[in-house]
């Protein structure tokens, strides 16, 4: 089964790539999975301190994650496949996509303004040529209307 595989984090551009990769998932019937980042902190002098920072953001992740599950079930009916993975971005997303069987497409937002964000600018320049699937990147800026037409 072909799989939309998505990176979301806390910012407006990932819930519009979830939108995204989900419509997508239920009209192609296809599987869904969704990867959530945790960033390594900082060095932090103390171990016990930087040890709390990291779990605080894993939790936050776990429950940003959890809670984008839940939605997203309600409201389509697909039960994504979920992980929470901690190390840089560009590293766990593309080592995600050499272990996910039948990956389709990465799906990632773009940012509405500014620069696209570190996994786009990766993924679709300096990585685009030796990818195992194409790279989705869904305009931050596109309304729910305009994403639903458009999956």
């Amino acid at each position: 089964m072909r799989t939309y595989l998505v990176v979301i984090d806390e910012t407006d551009e990932a819930s519009v790539a979830l939108r995204f990769a989900s419509r997508r998932a239920m009209k192609t019937n296809s599987a869904l999975h969704i990867l959530a980042l945790v960033e390594s902190e900082a060095f932090v002098a103390w171990g016990g301190v930087q040890a709390t920072l990291e779990e605080e953001a894993k939790s936050r992740a776990e429950a940003l994650v959890s809670s984008a599950a839940g939605s997203l079930f309600d409201e389509t009916g697909i039960r994504p496949s979920i992980t929470v993975k901690q190390g840089k971005g560009p590293k766990v997303v593309r080592k995600m996509m050499n272990e996910l069987d039948g990956l389709g497409a990465l799906v990632l937002g773009a940012s509405a303004v500014g620069p696209p964000g570190p996994l786009v600018s990766h993924f679709a320049a300096s990585e685009a040529g030796t990818l195992p699937c194409p790279v989705m990147v869904v305009p931050g800026s596109l309304t729910k209307e305009e994403i639903d037409r458009l999956s």
